[in-house]
């Protein structure tokens, strides 16, 4: 995948159970996630309606959990060269969880945190095309990253300084909140952050589209999960919710709605 410096390339479910999480979310957002897959990793491709790829999931091992793993949703963003992408993340103050290591078949990744302890992975693909995991308007697709952090400007410079960001536009939130900073890279907007209220989880989110977001939001329910917040409507006439899955991992989901 020889997308762009710094763009979001795939999306990650770590789950403590695929089934559950496959009953879950091909419910809920549409998608088919794969059954047992050949060879020794339990790993299963999500998959949209028009056959179009969004990324993986993960079934946590015993070992990971051991090690402290849990349910949650991940991203890989895009670099040219991981290894001096890994050791630039290192010199501005991020963490390394995985140093770079070869995926068979699809590329080279290290997983990392920024210096604000927020964790994701960075990966350069071997295919031959761009990745569509990331899609402003995709069905199916991710068409928003949002990171909630407890320093919102060294995150930012951090992230312009290790994959070219930029800010270009920003929005005033309610009371103390600050500003809703929206990120631009290789031309377009693919998210934004925001700054983490006192005591409030931190980390990405990413919202899913879904034809129907009333649809969605009632789906959330009659899957095991809880509605956080919305539906409610956002620039550009689009409405949003954010909800827990069956695992209590959040996620976003967005589309059109009444």
């Amino acid at each position: 995948m020889p997308s762009p410096q710094g763009t979001p390339i795939w999306y990650e479910l770590l789950t403590y159970n695929h089934d559950a999480s496959k009953a879950f979310y091909d419910h809920v957002i549409g998608w088919t996630l794969g059954g047992k897959p050949d060879g020794p990793m339990n790993y299963h491709m999500i998959q949209t309606a028009d056959g179009s790829m969004v990324g993986g999931v993960m079934q946590l091992t015993d070992e990971m959990k051991a090690g402290g793993a849990k349910s949650t949703w991940l991203f890989y963003v895009g670099v040219d060269d991981v290894d001096a992408s890994y050791e630039k993340i290192l010199g501005k103050g991020g963490a390394s969880l995985m140093a770079p290591f070869d995926i068979p078949n699809a590329g080279r990744a290290a997983f990392v945190t920024d210096p604000q302890g927020n964790p994701f992975y960075i990966m350069r693909g071997n295919g031959p095309e761009n990745s569509t995991a990331f899609e402003r308007f995709g069905m199916g697709e991710c068409n928003w990253n949002e990171l909630t952090t407890t320093d919102q400007a060294a995150g930012n410079a951090f992230h312009a300084d290790v994959f070219g960001w930029t800010y270009p536009d920003k929005m005033a939130m309610p009371g103390d909140m600050g500003d809703y900073v929206f990120i631009d890279v290789a031309s377009q907007r693919i998210g934004a952050t925001m700054k983490a209220a006192s005591g409030a989880p931190t980390g990405w989110r990413f919202y899913f589209r879904t034809p129907d977001i009333e649809a969605t939001a009632k789906k959330v329910a009659e899957a095991g999960g809880n509605l956080m917040m919305g539906p409610h409507k956002v620039p550009g006439g689009d409405r949003i919710i954010v909800a827990t899955d069956h695992q209590g991992v959040v996620f976003g989901a967005v589309g059109p709605g009444r």
